[in-house]
């Protein structure tokens, strides 16, 4: 994680001159500006750590390299779109798999055609579905990877179709032979699909995507609409201005306001640059891979974001993630905003 401010503090600690070091590198951050602290005494963490709390400094990173303790924050909090508050347990995010047909640049879980697959599995996802329609989930969400990868894709979509609104996120560029196929035996009025489109021209987004994506994608688009999908369209964008830019796109387009997701690029997984999020910025959204239970999609295979190993029962891997929020709040914790990834 590339910082903006480097500080080395050889051996300080808090008691011998550490915390006017901190200050003093505060006065010279601006908001959102990554500080990385090295040192020789890797016990000062816990302290450091509730010093961030604290300030509301949220701390993101802290890793041993070459004998030296090092720790990356972020400098105040960072302002991410909100929504209308959404309880926890409300949406399941499903990662079904991790391979993709595409090397996205600043993908969030390093998906690409080499990635091991990782797949969560049909009788898994079909028991997640049971128990998540007990328990009330409202909606589903199918990412990956790229989903259509998978051969049993239209069954998945079925089976979480049958225990709540499902949602599958995907590059639209698959929808061809059996896997339009499988597409026509989704029910309309419970599966919509999510495609990515960065940017009103191929410019933007075959820079991040690959040369020829943007078009592909088009003609994905339109597939998915000619078979009767409600097709929602999500751009990852690294500043306001492509924001903005989309969003007059979208409107010539006359895509309704509720089919839109603009977000911002999440420096995690292969991105080398966007906003830093940390746990404490999150609202949680129950994620699930085949490596367990998440906090969040936006880093569904980073260690910070692991709440449990095990999946079932589903009620008490939602319990856990409940647990968790609540022990950030007994932090004082206010910071937690909605990251939309759909």
């Amino acid at each position: 994680m590339k910082a903006d401010i480097d500080l080395d503090i050889g051996r300080k600690t808090f008691a011998s001159g550490l915390l006017p070091e901190l200050i003093a590198a505060l006065g010279r951050s601006r908001p959102g500006d990554l500080v990385t602290v090295v040192g020789d005494e890797e016990s000062i963490g816990s302290e450091l750590e509730t010093w961030c709390r604290f300030t509301g400094n949220p701390l993101l990173e802290a890793a041993v390299e070459k004998g030296r303790a090092r720790w990356v924050f972020r400098c105040g909090p960072v302002p991410v779109p909100a929504e209308d508050n959404r309880p926890v347990g409300s949406r399941l995010w499903l990662y079904t798999n991790f391979d993709c047909n595409l090397r996205c640049d600043y993908c969030c879980v390093r998906s690409s055609p080499v990635a091991p697959r990782r797949e969560l599995g049909l009788a898994r996802v079909q028991r997640i579905a049971r128990e998540a329609e007990e328990l009330g989930v409202k909606e589903i969400f199918v990412t990956g990877g790229e989903p259509f990868l998978l051969e049993n894709i239209g069954e998945i979509l079925a089976s979480c179709a049958a225990a709540a609104s499902t949602t599958v996120l995907t590059n639209g560029m698959l929808f061809t032979g059996r896997r339009a196929e499988s597409l026509r035996t989704l029910p309309r009025d419970r599966v919509a699909l999510q495609i990515s489109l960065d940017s009103a021209t191929p410019t933007l987004h075959d820079l991040h995507r690959g040369p020829g994506t943007w078009a592909r994608t088009r003609e994905g688009i339109q597939r998915a609409r000619a078979l009767g999908f409600r097709v929602r369209l999500a751009a990852t964008v690294s500043s306001d201005a492509e924001a903005e830019e989309f969003g007059r796109f979208l409107d010539q387009e006359k895509i309704a306001a509720e089919d839109r997701v603009i977000r911002r690029i999440a420096l995690r997984g292969s991105a080398s640059e966007g906003v830093a999020l940390s746990r404490a910025d999150l609202v949680p959204e129950v994620t699930i891979t085949v490596e367990g239970v998440y906090w969040h999609p936006v880093g569904a295979e980073d260690i910070d974001l692991l709440v449990t190993r095990d999946i079932f029962p589903l009620s008490e891997s939602f319990a856990a993630v409940r647990r968790a929020f609540d022990r950030e709040g007994e932090h004082a914790n206010k910071l937690a905003r909605i990251f939309n990834c759909a």
